[in-house]
This record gives structure tokens, sequence and C-alpha cells, in this order.
């Protein structure tokens, strides 16, 4: 007699790529001394812009939450009208999330304890902070996509150091490249084809591969502060239709043309109950990757991140190959 143990898998990480269509700017909260007023989130080790995954699953269940609602816009539960938005999005309406365990945005994304409710739940999908892996740097070639290898290992660990720490490296040696203000020697590295196949498996287009550079990590950190958008507002008094003393102000951005690369890790619904009652809107890791990618399509049209009506915010999602351990 055999006996067969069969082991479910605890959960599932996939990773997305998204290139911004406009530039990103996600504040850190208020007006600080400097040369710009209102900055962006930084990571605090490397000093290099990122995305809070804070951010990206507010967003992501908001734009779900539409989703949803488009697709079933006469749900009820108990007889009474509850609509997936604004109800489940963000804090929830009036009356709060549903909590339910059939509703695909509050199992997904979690909800939080109400009167109605005797406990929330954390939710089967965590988000990572959204890293930038190559950034745009205009150049007498052209824009320049520029990364390093510190960058590069949220692809492949295994990506050593460049050789030299003050040199930009391409496939072959070639005409010394200025990245802003930095003019730097261009040199060749063996390990260059292979870092272009792995950015080739994020589907970014040729023109990035072909304009592709890579520096040290310490470089990398310079150039792009360095080379941040830059835009300076100004409120208009209603009354004069001209610019209101003392209103001016400037913010900074991720560029346009940024990739970004996040991973989404999806628990496996059978190990969690809502409410002493087991999940029923998702059964595996692949749903709830299909619900959260639900979202892709509004990131693209609706954005992330502030400054939406000053034409910012807006991020295509390129691919969502899955990363399984």
């Amino acid at each position: 007699m055999t006996t067969t143990i069969i082991i479910k898998k605890s959960f599932k990480t996939y990773r997305f790529t998204g290139m911004a269509l406009d530039p990103i700017h996600v504040g850190t909260g208020g007006c600080r001394l400097g040369r710009v007023d209102n900055t962006i989130v930084r990571d605090p080790v490397t000093q290099i812009p990122k995305i809070p995954g804070s951010s990206l699953a507010g967003v992501m269940r908001a734009y779900v939450a539409m989703a949803r609602e488009n697709q079933n816009p006469n749900r009820e539960i108990d007889g009474k009208k509850k609509p997936y938005y604004p109800d489940c999005a963000g804090q929830g309406g009036e009356s709060g999330h549903c909590g339910q365990n059939d509703c695909l945005v509050c199992t997904v994304f979690g909800f939080a304890k109400s009167k109605d409710n005797e406990g929330g739940f954390a939710g089967l999908a965590g988000f990572s902070d959204m890293h930038v892996l190559l950034f745009p740097v205009a150049s007498q070639m052209g824009p320049q996509w520029i990364t390093c290898p510190m960058a590069l290992r949220q692809l492949d660990n295994g990506i050593g150091d460049v050789p030299e720490p003050d040199a930009l490296y391409h496939q072959a040696d070639g005409q010394p490249i200025n990245l802003g203000w930095l003019l730097l020697p261009v040199k060749a590295w063996d390990k260059f084809n292979y870092v272009i196949q792995k950015i080739k498996d994020s589907n970014l287009t040729e023109l990035v591969i072909k304009n592709l550079g890579i520096v040290s990590d310490k470089l990398f950190t310079h150039i792009v502060n360095s080379n941040l958008e830059v835009r300076t507002s100004v409120a208009i008094d209603p009354a004069t239709g001209a610019a209101k003393d003392r209103a001016l102000f400037s913010y900074e951005a991720l560029p346009r043309g940024t990739v970004l690369v996040w991973d989404v890790t999806c628990r496996n619904p059978k190990h969690f109950k809502i409410n002493g009652k087991d999940v029923e809107a998702v059964k595996s890791p692949d749903d709830i990757k299909s619900i959260v990618t639900d979202a892709n399509s509004y990131f693209e049209h609706l954005g992330i991140g502030g400054m939406g009506t000053r034409g910012m915010g807006r991020l295509r999602v390129l691919n969502s190959p899955e990363v399984q351990k």
C-alpha cells in the first residue's frame, strides 16, 4: 500500500514590472527645507526614491473595487444594496467594509473591524515596495536607461559588482557619455549580455534595451537624485485670476520612462478563515493574482500617487511572470 502525501503550498510570489507613462509623485506628506518643497519617498539606506507598498495596496484595492462594481453593480447583502465601490474600497464607505468571506475585495485586501463585525482580516495579498529598476537620463546620445547591480539583484541575486566604480558599462567600449552633469567613460562588461537577457524577461521595448547602461551602486544613487523631475506650481487667486502671493511651491517626481519592479505575495486561502468560515471568494494563490491584476488597466489611466490633476501618476504594467518559491 502506497501513501501519497500532498503538501499544499502556503504562498506564491508574482513579480510585476511597470513603466511610468507620466512623472510619478508619491510625497512624504509635507514640506521640507531644501531645494524642493514637496519631496518624494526614498529608501532610508540607499536614498533612492521608491513607492511604498502601502501606497500600492491602497490604490490597487480601490481599483479592484471599481472593477468589481462595474461587473456587479447591483450586489446585495441581507437584502440591502452593498456596492463594492466605495464600501469595500479604502477605509470603507459610511457602512464600512462588508467583511464577507465571499467578497473578492475584502478577502484579498483585508478589512477593518467594524461595529457589525467581531474582528478584522489581514487579507491574502501582500505588496512589496516598488523599487527603481531602470532610470531614464538625458545624454548627448539621447535617453539612456541606467541601472546598477543593486537594482538588478531584484531580478537575479547572482549579479555581481561592476569592475570599476566610475565608469558606464555598455555592450561594447565607446565614446564617453554624459549622464546629466556626469561625463563617464564607456566600457564593456562580460556580464552585460546576461543582464540583457534578464531585462528582456520584463517585456521592455527594444529602445530601452538598446540604450541600457550600468553604473556602480554609488553612482546610481547620485544619478537618480540629480535627474528627478522638479516642477513648480502656484495657487491662483480666484478673485483676480492671477497668481496668489506667497503660494509658489515646488515638488519632485520620478520621471516618465522610469521602470519599477515589485512583488505581490498571495497566500493560500485554504489556510485562513473569516469569522470562523472558510474563504469562498478565491480558492488558490493564482485566483488572488487574477483579482489583483484587474487593477492593472486602471493604473494606465487613473495612475498612482499625487498630483494627478497636474499630469502625473500613470503607470503601465508590462508583465506579471510568476516567481514561485
